[in-house]
Formats: C-alpha cells, structure tokens, sequence
C-alpha cells in the first residue's frame, strides 16, 4: 500500500512538471485575421485608437481574397481600437498579443457598410472591454424607452418649432406631459452619471478605469467634477497611458502668455500659408475654431464682425478654422453667413494641435503668435479688445 502511495505521489509530481514544461510560452506579436462576408475585395480596414482626439490608424490593411490580416506587436500596455471598414464602424476591439478572430456579415448600404453578427475570438481584454461597454448598450436602451413612452410630445413640440408656432409650443412646454418627460431626462443623465463613475470606481486600480472614462464620454472638461472623478483612480492608473490622456484633457497646460503652436493652412489659390504669415502686419489676430453645425458658434459670429468692423483697420483680424467633416457643408455657411476674414477647413489635425475639446474655442494672439487671451466672446470679448488697442 506505501509503494503504491509512493507511485501515485511521484505519478502526480511528473505530471505536475509535465504540464509547467509544457506550458506555451505568451505571445509576443498579434495575428487579427478578419472575415466578414459581404466586403468587396480591396475595402480597406483600419485600427482607429479610441480617443477624444482625431487619431491616426494603428494600423491598416485591405481585404484580399475575402479576408483581412493585421500582424504586429501590441504595445506593453494593450490599446483600445475602433475596427473601421471602408468607412464604416464595425466594433470596438484591444488590441492583444496572440492570435485573434474576426467574423461577421456586412451589407453594402450606398456608400457605407451596414456590418451585423461581428465576433471576436481570442482576446480575453476585448471580452472584457465589451462587459464594460454594455453598460453604455444598456443605458442607450434606456434612453430609447422614455423616448418613445414621450414620442407624440415630442413630434408635436418638434413640429411647433418648425412652424415657429409659439403659442403651442408654449403650451405644451407648460404641460403635465411635459413636466414629467423632463423629470424622465434628468432622471436619466444621473443615472448616466452615476453608472459610468461607478464602472469606473471598480476598475480603478488599472488603466480599465481611465479607458471607460474616455470610453463612455465625448469629451472631459477642465471641471471640478470631472476632476473629482479622476482624483479617484490609484497612481497606476494614472500613470497608464489612458491615464496620462485623461489628465491632458482635465489639467491642461495653460496657454496664456505662451506661443500659440504653428500650423499652415492653404488659400483659395494652394499657397500656404503659416500662421506667422496670417499675424504678418497685425498687431492682434482671433484664431477662431468653430463649424456650420454649433450653434453657439453662429450665434457669435454678429459679435466677431462687430468687433472686426471697429478694430480691423487699427490691426485686428480674424483667422476662421473650421473642424467640419464635409466640405461642402462648410463652404454652405461661408455663403449664408458672409465671413469677410480668412476661412479655412481644418485638413491638418490643426484643431488636435491646439488641444480644442469644444467649439467654439478661440485663442487671442499679438503678432509675434503669443497668446494674450482665451474663449472670450460677447461683452468679454469686447473689453478686451478695447483695452488692448487703447494702449
């Protein structure tokens, strides 16, 4: 009976190093092979990092033979990618040592790819990436509920609007109906708010917590509140990479007193031009970053063609830069608001230079390029003007 403890003790031992021999070394590079049916040959397929900012592919390839191949090494800390196709969003994936495999179906829809039934196999962090996402799918579902519970309210409100019909409008703004739709939206931006710090919180240890705030928001302000939010996350995570980009969008370096970041831009005729060629002359040039579709940016445009009427013949103009994504619907604005300074559409990452989280955002420079004011607009805007050209 002791001799065959014995060998079952020493059976057990050599299969325990055995399989620690046997063990597979971790990966050292990727290999992402992609088949979604549907794509035409050539279609190409791009990385794009998640970011706040305008990023450059990670890396891209082509479809060939109905398949896609990345090859690469990841990076010591695993990046968080968009997987574009053409020019479609298909998913969100890391990026992972190891092999990994994508499926999936796309339907050509006039320029775009509708692409459904995506699967990615292989990537323990995309797993979990994705368990994290869902809260975002979940609340998105929420929104959606309370939308349509109100969707008769809000059609007549939206129709009112267009017929410019104050009368109704009025009324229903001022109805039970209303009123409640209105405790359903606060309700659920603090859910919003709550769920997303909460995922946060128990992923704050590691770089997981500073991904989802990027991750689950369009943009981080330079706010009490969001601060507050990223004081929370361990020093690991705020020295990961994620962390880092967090806290540039949360603490930025000031800019007054500094020299504004050079760029070139082309005019209507391809000469390019610097920005220490659009200050040329000038005593003080307004770098203006807006697009046709904010609102509040067309809503100070009378203030810039006052301010420009009554202090450009002493040296003062306006540089335009435009972030919108057509040009079309660029040029569309220039014809109905009749900007009579230079106009430019941002096709060099100009706005990402800057650090531009929301527009409109404006930086004041003399004309040596340093910055002497910031995001003033209206009444703001005109004090300064007054006092700098007073001197």
């Amino acid at each position: 009976m002791h001799t065959l403890k014995t060998k079952q003790l020493l059976l057990a031992v050599i299969g325990i190093v055995t399989l620690v021999g046997c063990s597979p070394k971790p990966a050292t590079s990727y290999v992402i092979t992609g088949q979604i049916q549907g794509l035409e040959e050539g279609t190409g397929v791009q990385l794009i990092p998640v970011s706040h900012k305008k990023e450059k592919p990670l890396t891209d390839t082509v479809v060939v033979d109905g398949k896609f191949v990345f090859k690469g090494i990841a990076e010591e800390e695993p990046r968080a990618v968009h997987l574009v196709v053409g020019d479609s969003y298909a998913g969100l994936m890391m990026v992972e040592n190891g092999k990994i495999d994508i499926t999936g179906k796309a339907e050509k829809m006039e320029e775009k790819y509708k692409i459904s039934d995506l699967t990615i196999k292989g990537s323990p962090l995309t797993d979990y990436y994705h368990k994290l996402y869902s809260t975002k799918e979940q609340l998105n579902q929420l929104y959606d509920d309370y939308h349509a519970e109100y969707k008769d309210l809000l059609e007549n409100l939206g129709q009112a609007r267009i017929a410019k019909d104050k009368t109704k409008t009025d009324s229903l703004r001022s109805s039970d109906e209303y009123k409640a739709f209105e405790q359903a939206e606060h309700n659920f931006f603090e859910t919003v708010s709550n769920t997303y710090k909460q995922v946060v919180e128990e992923n704050k240890e590691t770089f997981w917590g500073p991904l989802m705030m990027i991750t689950f928001t369009s943009y981080l302000r330079s706010s009490d509140e969001d601060r507050q939010w990223y004081e929370t996350l361990s020093q690991t995570a705020k020295d990961s990479y994620y962390g880092q980009k967090v806290h540039e969008e949360i603490y930025p370096v000031g800019k007054i007193g500094s020299k504004a970041p050079p760029f070139t831009v082309k005019d209507e005729q391809g000469k390019d031009l610097t920005l220490a060629d659009l200050c040329k002359e000038k005593k003080y040039v307004l770098i203006d970053f807006w697009a046709s579709w904010c609102a509040p940016c067309r809503k100070e445009i009378p203030n810039l063609k006052r301010e420009y009427v009554r202090h450009g013949a002493k040296g003062f103009d306006i540089v335009s830069i435009s972030i919108d994504q057509k040009r079309e619907d660029w040029e569309k604005a220039l014809k109905e608001e009749k900007l009579p300074w230079h106009n430019f559409i941002d096709e060099n990452g100009i706005a990402d230079t800057y650090g531009v989280q929301l527009i409109p955002t404006t930086y004041l420079v003399n004309n040596e390029g340093v910055i002497v004011a910031e995001n003033l607009r209206g009444e703001d805007f005109s004090n300064k003007l007054n006092e700098l050209f007073a001197e």
